[in-house]
Order: C-alpha cells, then structure tokens, then sequence
C-alpha cells in the first residue's frame, strides 16, 4: 500500500487534529495510506536534545518517511504569517534530499491553523508550498469544485485546508474545515495514486 506523508509541528493541538482529518482523506483513496509524523520542537538556547520518541501524538520523522513516501502533506501553525520554527528548521535541513531528487515528481499540498481568521493563514500555506516547489514536489490545492470552499465562515482556502483556533484555542476542526482537510487528503493520494 503506497503512503503519504503527513508530516506537520503542532503546539496547542489544532494541527495535530486537522493533520487527523488530512489523514482520514489519504485512507479514503483506495490503495493509499496515512503515514503521520511530527518534528521536534526547537529553542534559541538548546538546553537538553529532544526525547527520541515523543511523549505522545505522532513519531518524529526520519529521512526515509521522505523517501519512502508517495506524496507530503505539510502542517504548521502560522507564525506572523509564516511557517512555525520547528517546521522550517526541519525544511531548512533538508539539502540532501533536494540535491538527491527525493521528493521530486511527488504530489504535495499544504495545511494551518490560526487564532483568528485574518491571521495570516493563506500567507503561511503560500510560504510553506515554496520548499515544495524547489524539492521539485507537484503542488495542489483544493479547487472550487469541493462545495465547502464557497460556503466555509471559519478555514479553508484554495491553497490548503486550514482551521480557525480562536482566541480559546479550540483545537477541533468545524465540520465544513474538517470536510476540507479531508478533501486535501482524497487529493494528494489521488494525485499520487496516478502519479505512481
């Protein structure tokens, strides 16, 4: 069964459960599977390395999740309107891969959560869809042919699925992110389904 990694950093939990609903999408293409994984998190001043195996939630990720796998779904809460440091820290490491070709041919899309709906989450899916493109990755998005899109008051968006926290920090996707999340999912593993 062909993989796809969903790979994403989450602090309060809302990337970490719509990354979930990502995942439920790749698993409703036949033939295809989830594969999640985190990154560890990431401080100015080191002061102890990270556990090798997280306390909880997905495994960190190694270099053959990426060779591995047939399509990347990347996750990140936003950060000023950019990728969270964790996620680019692990992007930034990744020059091997890039002069090898590893994920190169191999469909990719983006996801995000934010505190507020104007916080900058069609910003931090465009910035996070930029590493994909230099990896040589297929980048797709979620056309205006899903029905959530045109009708969605909280996240969604052309460039990715996202999630609106709010200022409680609800990590849980409303129905319409969720629907969305899932269809991001359905695409990417179909995109690799025929790629492959």
């Amino acid at each position: 069964m062909a993989e796809i990694l969903v790979l994403y950093y989450s602090r309060g939990g809302s990337v970490a459960a719509l990354a979930r609903q990502v995942a439920r999408g790749v698993g409703e293409v036949e033939g295809m599977s989830a594969r999640l994984r985190t990154v560890p998190p990431v401080a100015p001043v080191t002061m102890a390395a990270a556990p090798p195996v997280p306390e909880e939630g997905a495994p960190y990720v190694e270099p053959r999740d990426l060779v591995e796998c047939s399509g990347l779904l990347l996750g990140s809460p936003t950060r000023f309107g950019n990728m969270a440091a964790p996620l680019k820290h692990f992007l930034d490491g990744l020059g091997g891969e890039w002069a090898s070709g590893t994920l190169v041919g191999k469909p990719a899309g983006v996801f995000t959560s934010t505190a507020t709906l104007h916080g900058g989450q069609e910003s931090t899916l465009l910035t996070m869809l930029v590493p994909l493109l230099h990896h040589g990755c297929v980048v797709a998005g979620i056309p205006f042919t899903e029905p959530g899109l045109s009708s969605t008051r909280s996240g969604g968006t052309p460039y990715g699925a996202s999630h609106v926290a709010g200022g409680d920090n609800d990590p849980t996707p409303s129905d319409e992110e969720a629907k969305l999340a899932r269809a991001l999912g359905r695409r990417i593993a179909a995109l690799a389904a025929r790629l492959g």
